[in-house]
C-alpha cells in the first residue's frame, strides 16, 4: 500500500509541476504593453473582419502595424471607435495568434 501511495504522489508531484511550468511558460509569451494610435473598428472602418472589434493602428515611421484588441474593457470603449475614429491610449498584454497582434486591454483611453 505505501509502494501505491508513494507513486501516486510522484505522479501527483509530477503533473503540477508540469502544469506550473506550462503555465509560465504561456506567460512569457504575454507581454505588457502602453500604445499610443488611431483606434478604429477593424469592420466597419478597416473592413477586415466579420463583426465589430476594436483596433488600434500604430505607426513607426513608414511602418503600420494592426493591433486587434480583447476583452471586457475593450468591447465597453467600442462605442467611442465604432462611428469613426479617434486617438487612443492603451494598455494591456501583447500577443500574437494566427499571426495577427492581440492586446487585452486592461485600460482604454481618448488621448489628446
Amino acid at each position: 500500500m505505501d509502494r501505491i501511495m508513494k507513486k501516486t504522489t510522484q505522479f501527483i508531484a509530477a503533473a503540477l509541476l508540469t502544469v506550473g511550468l506550462s503555465a509560465s511558460a504561456f506567460a512569457k509569451d504575454a507581454k505588457e504593453v502602453t500604445l499610443t494610435g488611431e483606434g478604429k473598428c477593424a469592420k466597419c472602418a478597416l473592413k477586415k473582419a466579420d463583426s465589430c472589434q476594436n483596433v488600434v493602428e500604430v505607426k513607426e515611421g513608414d511602418k503600420t502595424t494592426v493591433y486587434y484588441l480583447t476583452g471586457d474593457i475593450s468591447k465597453g470603449f467600442h462605442k467611442n471607435l465604432c462611428s469613426g475614429s479617434a486617438k487612443v491610449k492603451l494598455t494591456g498584454e501583447h500577443s500574437e495568434k494566427d499571426g495577427k497582434h492581440e492586446i487585452k486591454v486592461t485600460k482604454i483611453e481618448k488621448a489628446s
